[in-house]
């Protein structure tokens, strides 16, 4: 490599270790469960998107491998090509009913989802308005697709509208929010959202990466939180709740018809593997014919929340198993990660720039597998660190 290279990666690097934003893989030497071995070192798991447990329920683990015994290790390409097999096309119309949708599309993720979607719906001479708060693949969707991106404040229905009124064009236009905001933890207002959407002619496209298997009757999601029906465009994932890997596209016929023919993210991506797909199909089912883990999910989720705020810790309000303890200043985030982990909790702090500067925090979720008394031994434990660090009743609400 040339020295001129190697001197902006250092260079950059250096930079990125002085605003404290260096990132560090660790190792989990075992699944993602309520006690996770991370590094050789047991620690309760308080940060990961397997809000149900799926991804180590035996139901869901026996549909990976009857899939894998059937249909192989791997897919084999695209769905266009050889990568189209009876599995997929039986998630996808499991995720539709789910979803309460005409039609559904696979994609290899939730990011290729969101960037496809996009990407292929909106360009030059369209407008694109956007949460500010809104994930990175819907940012970059928004700027692959080289229409207008309009940023509103952050649920602010004012500001939407404002931004609709103010804003013209005669092309396409495109309001996207997160359902539930990956950082926050909070519900975006889709009822009012979609009132304003048809009262501009605008579509609606819902990312509910965070709500699918966490809120809503049997877990169905944000749109089914607020009873709204008829969303232009949902995406998720099927690696959160769902406990597997890969995302989707719900909504119309003509929709899901017209995205196999333009999404460049679906044309040429290779299909997720059997074992994936087996073990998402098992998890959409086992939500559906065992409800309470999503009710045993929304009590933990509840109650972490509620006995938190009770010993002085500032947690935003919320629905939602993402439950951020807003620090402030990164290294101080860090520092408190710091102690929670040696006393066996693993809760990362999250740094700008994923959040804002200045909120720096610890991005805490909840699993329908913790037991009560798991969570008050982690509340202990917050506590135990906040009056190390002089932070005990002293962080703002």
């Amino acid at each position: 490599m040339d020295e001129v290279y190697e001197t902006f990666f250092a260079n950059e690097l250096k930079r990125i270790e002085k605003n404290q934003q260096t990132r560090v893989l660790r190792t989990f030497h075992g699944p993602n469960k309520a006690y996770a071995n991370i590094e050789g070192k047991e620690s309760l798991l308080f940060s990961s998107n397997h809000y149900l447990g799926l991804g180590t329920d035996k139901d869901v683990q026996k549909g990976a491998i009857d899939a894998i015994e059937q249909y192989g290790a791997g897919s084999g390409g695209s769905r266009l090509t050889t990568g189209n097999s009876l599995l997929h096309q039986q998630l996808e119309e499991a995720i539709a009913k789910f979803k309460g949708t005409e039609n559904a599309l696979l994609f290899s993720s939730g990011f290729l989802a969101n960037v496809g979607v996009i990407s292929s719906i909106m360009g030059k001479g369209d407008i694109i308005f956007s949460d500010e708060y809104n994930h990175a693949s819907i940012i970059d969707g928004c700027r692959l697709s080289k229409a207008r991106t309009v940023i509103y404040k952050h649920c602010d229905l004012q500001s939407l509208e404002t931004a609709l009124q103010t804003e013209k064009t005669d092309g396409k236009k495109l309001i996207v929010t997160d359902g539930v905001f990956s950082m926050d933890g909070d519900v975006a207002p889709l009822r009012e959202i979609q009132l304003i959407a048809r009262k501009y002619g605008a579509l609606l496209m819902v990312d509910d990466a965070h709500g699918t298997g966490v809120i809503g009757n049997h877990g169905k999601g944000s749109a089914n939180y607020f009873g709204v029906e008829n969303i232009d465009i949902t995406v998720g994932t099927l690696s959160k709740a769902i406990g597997a890997e890969g995302g989707f596209v719900a909504g119309s016929n003509l929709l899901i018809h017209y995205l196999k023919n333009r999404a460049r993210t679906f044309i040429f991506q290779t299909s997720l593997s059997p074992g994936v797909v087996g073990a998402a199909l098992a998890a959409i089912q086992k939500i559906e014919s065992t409800p309470q883990i999503v009710e045993k999910l929304q009590w933990n989720s509840a109650y972490m929340r509620r006995r938190l705020r009770e010993e002085g810790f500032h947690v935003l309000e919320g629905v939602t198993a993402i439950i951020p303890l807003i620090i402030g200043k990164a290294e101080e985030a860090l520092q408190f990660s710091k102690l929670l982990e040696e006393e066996g909790v693993f809760a990362p702090a999250i740094r700008p720039p994923t959040v804002p500067e200045g909120t720096s925090r610890i991005r805490i979720t909840v699993m329908a597998t913790h037991t009560k008394e798991q969570i008050e031994q982690v509340v202990q434990i917050f506590v135990q660190a906040a009056k190390k660090m002089k932070l005990y009743r002293t962080i703002p609400r």
